[in-house]
C-alpha cells in the first residue's frame, strides 16, 4: 500500500515548496482582509479609519512577535528536507491538524454576536500578518537558484 501512495504522491523540488507556502499564507491573508474589508464598508469614515489603523498595528505586531519566527522555523525545516519531497510538506504536520482549528475560530468569529467592525479588526490583523510572512517566503523563492 505503502508503494501504491508512493507513486501518486505530488513530488517536487524542495525549492516549490517555499513557493507553496508563500503562496498559501498570501492567497489566506488577502481572503481575510477582503473579508474586513467588505463589513467595513457600510461604516462611517471615522470608524474605518480607526479600525484600519488598530487592524494594521496589530498586524504588524503579529507578525513581528510570531509570524516572522514561524516562517524562519519552517523555511529552516524545508532547507533541512530531502531535494525531492511531497508538495503538501511545505507546513509542518502538526500545523495541518491547526488547519481546522483556525478555520472554526474564524466562523465562531463570522458568526457571533459580534459586531462586525470588531471581527473585522481581528480580521484585518490575522490577513496582514499573513501577508507579511508571505513576503518571507516570496523573498526566500527569489533568491534561490533553480538548481537549488
Amino acid at each position: 500500500m505503502k508503494k501504491v501512495l508512493e507513486r501518486y504522491k505530488p513530488a517536487v523540488r524542495r525549492r516549490w515548496l517555499v513557493l507553496a507556502a508563500g503562496v498559501e499564507w498570501s492567497a489566506v491573508g488577502v481572503a481575510l482582509t477582503t473579508v474586513a474589508c467588505y463589513w467595513l464598508y457600510p461604516a462611517t469614515w471615522p470608524l474605518r479609519i480607526a479600525v484600519f489603523a488598530l487592524g494594521l498595528a496589530l498586524g504588524v505586531a503579529i507578525y513581528f512577535l510570531a509570524f516572522s519566527r514561524l516562517v524562519v522555523k519552517n523555511l529552516k525545516r524545508i532547507a533541512g528536507r530531502p531535494e525531492v519531497v511531497c508538495l503538501f510538506a511545505f507546513q509542518g504536520k502538526h500545523v495541518y491538524f491547526l488547519i481546522p482549528l483556525m478555520m472554526a475560530m474564524g466562523y465562531a468569529i463570522r458568526h457571533s454576536s459580534l459586531p462586525k467592525e470588531i471581527a473585522a479588526v481581528v480580521y484585518l490583523t490575522m490577513g496582514l500578518a499573513l501577508i507579511l510572512g508571505s513576503l518571507l517566503y516570496f523573498r526566500r523563492f527569489s533568491t534561490t537558484r533553480a538548481s537549488d
